[in-house]
């Protein structure tokens, strides 16, 4: 069971990294490999950072020979995706927004169809568009045939959209939790639904 965690801020070792570490640590202790990926880190040095639809059907010319292509390849694989975002203008950040942009591809080879998303926001507040990054993360990742889990765990509650904090996140020990929970959740479900990856065992 590999599951990754993908930091969409511009910050490797900000709130939004704080919290994501805290998920992807309780899907380890479930039993799951792990690995973080920095969004911002995979777009330096390409030509274009942003998806410009250079081709109508998606070749990925764009990321030939670039970390980026190393990265989409490591997602090929993955059974879980937690996927974290500081709250900007109510909605993910555009290191993010970009590199899932350019993710065409991969919905077209259904390789990310049945992997597990879990979501996680951090806003500079306690109600500063944590719900609607949410929101957001959610609809980019059912754009993509995921399947898409809240932050509940049978021994916790049934939780609500994903994990929300306010920064500084390591001292919002709700949002802490919340984590916590959500990384087991993914876990958990993409332990049960591994049959059901195209192309996996």
């Amino acid at each position: 069971m590999y599951i990754i965690g993908l930091n969409g801020s511009p910050q490797k070792d900000g709130n939004t990294a704080f919290l994501l570490e805290n998920a992807l640590q309780a899907a380890k202790d479930k039993g799951a490999k792990i690995e973080l990926i920095h969004a911002a880190s995979c777009l330096v040095g390409l030509k274009n950072p942003f998806c410009i639809q250079c081709a109508p059907v998606c070749d990925h010319r764009c990321i030939k020979g670039t970390i980026l292509e190393e990265v989409y390849n490591k997602m090929r694989k993955c059974d879980g995706l937690l996927i974290a975002s500081p709250v900007y203008f109510g909605t993910v950040s555009g290191q993010l927004k970009a590199f899932w942009d350019k993710t065409r591809i991969m919905r077209k080879e259904k390789a990310l169809y049945n992997v597990v998303g879990g979501a996680l926001a951090v806003g500079a507040s306690r109600f500063g568009g944590q719900e609607t990054t949410l929101a957001a993360l959610q609809e980019m990742m059912l754009v993509q045939g995921m399947t898409v889990v809240g932050d509940g765990y049978a021994e916790d509650d049934c939780g609500h959209g994903g994990a929300a904090a306010q920064k500084p996140s390591d001292q919002d020990e709700y949002g802490l939790k919340r984590a916590a929970v959500i990384g087991k959740r993914v876990a958990e479900v993409a332990l049960a639904t591994r049959h059901l990856r195209l192309g996996r065992e």
